[in-house]
């Protein structure tokens, strides 16, 4: 346990001390809540736990964090399991799971928050093209260096680990800071 807390401590002691991190946090916050202030949505997507943390944020959203406010429009492209199975099974393609729900449910100024620890995921890498294709701001929350999704979106939020539980842990920390600060922009 001692390892994991100093692990997990390392890293966001790391990212405290980085003004340019904290900066790119601020911005992507902004570029989320201005969607939301122009009717437009947030749309997530992850694969296992980081499809775990779209289900998360995405209702921290909709519902609420500390306040209750109005509801804001932001959907998991993680939750649908009749069109995760049925694309699946008829297609065996899970690279192109997500981009054909932004290609049905994108929408222009809509927001794509895009989160893979290894930034290798060809379903997440191909549905980040597709928002861009699109003309979705692009957020991706990402491990170590940022393998190949390293800036082909609008900001990157890298987790400067190579152990994906504390990229995973980390990645939570900056959602909650997300979901926070346009919460509190909600509020203003």
């Amino acid at each position: 346990m001692k390892k994991a807390f100093s692990e997990t401590l390392k890293v966001i002691t790391i990212l405290e001390q980085d003004q340019a991190f904290q900066q790119n946090i601020e911005n992507a916050a902004k570029l989320m809540s201005s969607a939301l202030k122009k009717g437009n949505k947030i749309l997530w997507c992850g694969n296992g736990g980081s499809a775990a943390d779209c289900q998360h944020l995405s209702a921290e959203l909709v519902a609420k964090l500390n306040h209750i406010r109005p509801a804001l429009a932001s959907l998991s492209l993680t939750t649908d399991t009749s069109f995760l199975t049925a694309w699946i099974n008829d297609t065996n393609n899970a690279d192109e799971l997500f981009s054909r729900q932004i290609e049905a449910l994108g929408q222009e100024g809509d927001c794509l928050i895009a989160i893979s620890t290894s930034g290798n995921s060809e379903n997440i890498i191909n549905a980040v093209d597709t928002a861009i294709k699109q003309d979705l701001v692009t957020i991706c929350l990402l491990g170590n260096k940022g393998g190949k999704l390293s800036d082909m979106a609008d900001i990157d939020l890298i987790v400067p680990s190579d152990n994906t539980q504390r990229i995973q842990e980390v990645h939570m920390i900056i959602g909650h800071t997300l979901c926070a600060y346009i919460e509190e922009d909600f509020l203003s």
